[in-house]
């Protein structure tokens, strides 16, 4: 079944003034499947953070549409899109975005309790979630005590709490060292064989290997696409890798 269907999205950025216009995304069409995991790569500039922030609900492109769940984004009110990120979206950030004042646990629960959830639910839904991501130790430690694996460990926590229907992660091994992202990369592998449909924009080539699929951006539009089928990490890497390479040099579309 597909869950998120983007149809021709455009997104034209005009300066203060109206002098300029910078078109960010020319013509995105691609569609993600129910317990997919997909990875978005590009050069730097290339569209994908704003294609990222569009999908998100925290932009809206010039136009085009965005369906999830059939239900399209672009046209929810502003009133609306705060509880529609919660009911329906999942975020992990490079930066980990965890406030200091806040134990991780509480940090965890921040978006049940903007939802208004009992404590019992939340501890309930927690439990099992802590033990999965091997933080159920450190729950009462603040961020500023734990690593930056287990920061970011607790960052997935607070996204899957939520049971959202997409996982959406941005560049989420980009502040861990190898030991941390390669425990990263296995955790998100074993949240989508149990289900979970995760899109993650990532530079690490090492990261996208692990993806079903992986779509690259190229002057604001898909330019090829990978699936890994039953290719093993280590070949998928070396495919994503020669992509790049026809991508940095200038090559034309990949058959």
């Amino acid at each position: 079944m597909t869950l998120l269907e983007v149809k021709n999205l455009k997104k034209v950025y005009t300066t203060r003034f109206g002098g300029n216009h910078v078109q960010a995304l020319t013509d995105v069409s691609f569609s993600v499947e129910d317990g997919e995991y997909v990875a978005i790569m590009g050069e730097s500039g290339s569209g994908k953070t704003t294609l990222l922030n569009i999908l998100a609900a925290l932009d809206k492109p010039t136009s085009g549409e965005v369906l999830l769940n059939g239900k399209n984004i672009v046209s929810i009110s502003e009133k609306e899109i705060s509880a529609f990120r919660r009911q329906n979206l999942g975020f992990v950030f490079q930066d980990f975005n965890l406030l200091d004042t806040f134990s991780l646990q509480d940090n965890i629960f921040l978006p049940l309790v903007l939802s208004r959830t009992s404590y019992s639910e939340m501890s309930n839904r927690l439990r099992p979630l802590s033990e999965n991501l091997r933080i159920q130790d450190i729950l009462t430690k603040f961020p500023y005590e734990v690593s930056g694996g287990q920061k970011q460990r607790t960052a997935v926590a607070r996204a899957l709490i939520t049971n959202p229907k997409l996982v959406l992660a941005d560049e989420p091994t980009g502040a861990l060292d190898s030991r941390s992202s390669d425990d990263l990369l296995q955790i998100f592998s074993k949240i989508n064989e149990a289900g979970q449909t995760i899109l993650m924009v990532t530079h690490s080539t090492k990261a996208a290997s692990h993806a079903s699929r992986v779509l690259f951006i190229k002057d604001g539009a898909v330019f090829h696409q990978i699936y890994k089928g039953s290719l093993s990490n280590e070949a998928m890497y070396q495919k994503i890798s020669d992509t790049l390479n026809i991508i940095a040099t200038g090559g034309g579309r990949i058959e």
